[in-house]
């Protein structure tokens, strides 16, 4: 697997769906390697959750280190002629061409989002992930997507079929707000909350701008830091300045997040461009009243506006602040409401459910004999529990 930062998933998205995914991959019998970056920072030595990792040398920077990360990676991989080369992310398959058609191995590669429609990019970056987009529509021998909405649109873009594989979502960890008080002052049922990289599209000078307006003492956690954004990151915190209600926690994992979560009166995702958000699939599973833009993915998952689960017009400030003023102006209805999504949710979206159907993509890629030995290794991982 390339594409991904390392191992184990601090912060991000791809990160935590690799993990959950290549874990489960290790423990069904397959024998799993995941390329980390440097600039990641410290991991295990050699060995994750049954994972092999391996950490590949890369340019710590905005432009350079995603793309040079997944050429060293691909060049390490190609070396041990794997049956599978999966890449995440539309930037990393730009070497995809390499271990198409120059090796046995299959590639796959998993669409998390549109990622040449990113607003941090400039005019240069947004051309070469232009064409990244266009090759992953011809280049992978499958193409996995993580909500229908992607999906729907590589099958009409290049007319060839996408897999649909959403991502999954652990069981809530309730924990007591003993970390958040005593080191941002969040009291239990005192703060809304706002998980995520400090990038210009998840909309977070949208969410400060609306909060401020809103006539509460409960307060504001935006949970996140810089992704090669800091002076995004600078003008957030200018635009919060003089409201001691929002405070910025930098970025959350673990413990800590679980704390978050659990003591949340409200989860907030005002993102502009998404994937399929796991925040907004973890925020649900811990029974939180949500508030989302209705792009296509949150609407994919909230289905509708109703209590528990309030929609607002993508990037309409207006309708953020009347939107927020509902979830807080009867509390016990959106929770109420937020349990049925729950119930949903935690339905929906298995991890366990979405490694097996990787397993069997995978498993139609490989030529017949190596197909025939891993159906038998994870028949005996199955029958072993």
């Amino acid at each position: 697997m390339i594409g991904q930062k390392g191992m184990p998933a601090t912060y991000g998205g791809i990160e935590r769906h690799v993990e959950e995914l290549a874990s489960r991959l290790a423990d069904f019998g397959h024998e799993v390697t995941v390329y980390c970056r440097q600039s990641y920072g410290s991991m295990p030595l050699d060995q994750y959750r049954g994972v092999r990792l391996r950490q590949v040398r890369t340019v710590a920077s905005k432009h350079l280190d995603a793309i040079v990360h997944a050429a060293t990676s691909t060049a390490a991989a190609m070396t041990e002629r794997p049956d599978i080369v999966h890449y995440h992310g539309l930037g990393p398959g730009l070497v995809a061409p390499l271990p198409r058609w120059l090796s046995r191995s299959r590639v796959v590669l998993t669409v998390h989002g549109l990622d040449n429609q990113r607003d941090k990019w400039g005019v240069g970056a947004r051309a070469v992930l232009g064409s990244a987009h266009w090759l992953s529509g011809y280049v992978p021998h499958q193409r996995v997507a993580v909500s229908r909405g992607l999906a729907a649109h590589y099958e009409t873009r290049f007319g060839r079929p996408t897999s649909y594989i959403p991502n999954g979502v652990n069981p809530a960890k309730p924990l007591p707000a003993r970390q958040i008080e005593a080191r941002f002052g969040l009291a239990p049922g005192g703060y809304l909350l706002l998980v995520g990289r400090l990038v210009p599209e998840k909309a977070a000078d949208l969410l400060i701008r609306a909060f401020r307006r809103t006539d509460t003492r409960m307060r504001l956690a935006i949970v996140g830091g810089s992704s090669f954004t800091d002076d995004f990151v600078a003008r957030l915190r200018r635009e919060a300045e003089g409201d001691e209600r929002i405070v910025f926690t930098g970025f959350a994992y673990g413990d800590l997040l679980a704390e978050l979560y659990a003591n949340a009166a409200g989860f907030v995702q005002p993102s502009r461009l998404e994937g399929l958000p796991l925040t907004l699939l973890e925020a649900a599973a811990y029974g939180l009243p949500v508030v989302a833009s209705d792009i296509a993915p949150h609407v994919e998952v909230l289905e509708s506006d109703a209590p528990g689960r309030r929609l607002f017009r993508d990037g309409d400030e207006e309708d953020l602040v009347r939107a927020l003023g509902v979830l807080l102006a009867e509390p016990a209805v959106e929770r109420a409401g937020a349990e049925t999504l729950r119930e949903r949710v935690t339905g929906m979206y298995s991890w366990d459910i979405a490694a097996r159907e990787l397993e069997r993509l995978y498993l139609d890629l490989v030529p017949a004999p190596g197909r025939r030995a891993r159906a038998r290794l994870a028949a005996r991982a199955a029958v072993n529990g």
